[in-house]
């Protein structure tokens, strides 16, 4: 069981270290009481379902935040290693943020934003020190941050950083609400026409063979290929997790499927980059 508490600077991104984080298949609980850290550590390790656990502790706790010092001793000497994940900001910057946000420091209490800044610095100065992981956010965009998140927690596991779907539809349902690429498929001949193909759909062999006749169904597919393999890259390093790749004809159950189909064998050499899924939305309807 891997247990992480993530601390550190308010406005430093925190919450959003906790998002990539439970996108990356942790459980996480913010704002732990400093008290049950213990009796939560025991709890985590007992249960077969919580491998990959992240904790929020920081200033907010009603605890005083200088008791969790104690408190990490003792789960260390018990060998309960807890790693830490310490975000840091500039004092100018943490300044910045909050005017923005139109919050207040913690700890501001009638103090001015930066005299509440150096007093919660100053009071987990501890658990920098103690930090197995610091991340300066000064200058991170959100992107940069869950690169480095990803470098320090995925660990070469099944973790990947964009998850295409590639989805057929019929334009007469409407086209998907959460597609991202949309792709027109009915300049492409129709298999609707010939009452014998009429009933198969886009997955049966005389489909496919009637679709991909074509050289303009060869030629698109190309072209897609190209397109797409540019794309991905792009997506993935301004931190897009979720692509949705669709295409419509009028029914959805032959030259979609069939293309689709297509496309997700073209995407299946590079399927070690990003996770890949197929789904074909209208294929059972009329």
């Amino acid at each position: 069981m891997e247990l992480v508490i993530i601390t550190g600077m308010s406005g430093a991104g925190k919450h959003t270290a906790f998002k990539i984080l439970e996108d990356m298949g942790y459980n996480c609980v913010d704002n732990l009481p400093i008290a049950l850290l213990r009796s939560f550590a025991d709890l985590a390790a007992g249960n077969p379902n919580s491998e990959r656990v992240a904790v929020g502790i920081d200033i907010r706790s009603r605890t005083p935040i200088s008791k969790l010092e104690g408190i990490l001793d003792e789960l260390d000497s018990d060998g309960r290693r807890i790693k830490i994940l310490f975000l840091e900001a500039d004092d100018q910057v943490l300044v910045k943020r909050f005017k923005e946000n139109r919050r207040t420091p913690p700890l501001s209490e009638g103090r001015r934003t930066i005299d509440a800044i150096h007093a919660e610095r100053e009071a987990i100065a501890f658990l920098k020190r103690r930090a197995d992981y610091i991340i300066d956010t000064s200058h991170l965009l959100v992107r940069d941050l869950k690169t480095e998140l990803t470098e320090i927690f995925s660990e070469g596991a099944d973790y990947k950083s964009l998850n295409i779907t590639i989805l057929s539809f019929g334009f007469k349902y409407g086209i998907p609400s959460d597609a991202d690429l949309v792709f027109d498929v009915r300049f492409l001949p129709n298999p609707y026409y010939d009452e014998r193909l009429r009933p198969l759909t886009g997955n049966d062999r005389e489909i496919v063979d009637y679709v991909m006749s074509s050289d303009k169904a060869h030629e698109f597919v190309e072209k897609l290929d190209d397109l797409i393999s540019f794309l991905i890259p792009e997506y993935i390093s301004e931190g897009k997790t979720e692509l949705v790749i669709c295409f419509g004809c009028t029914g959805g159950r032959h030259r979609s499927v069939t293309i689709a189909r297509q496309v997700y064998k073209m995407l299946l050499k590079h399927e070690g980059d990003y996770g890949l899924r197929i789904e074909h939305r209208d294929i059972d309807k009329g």
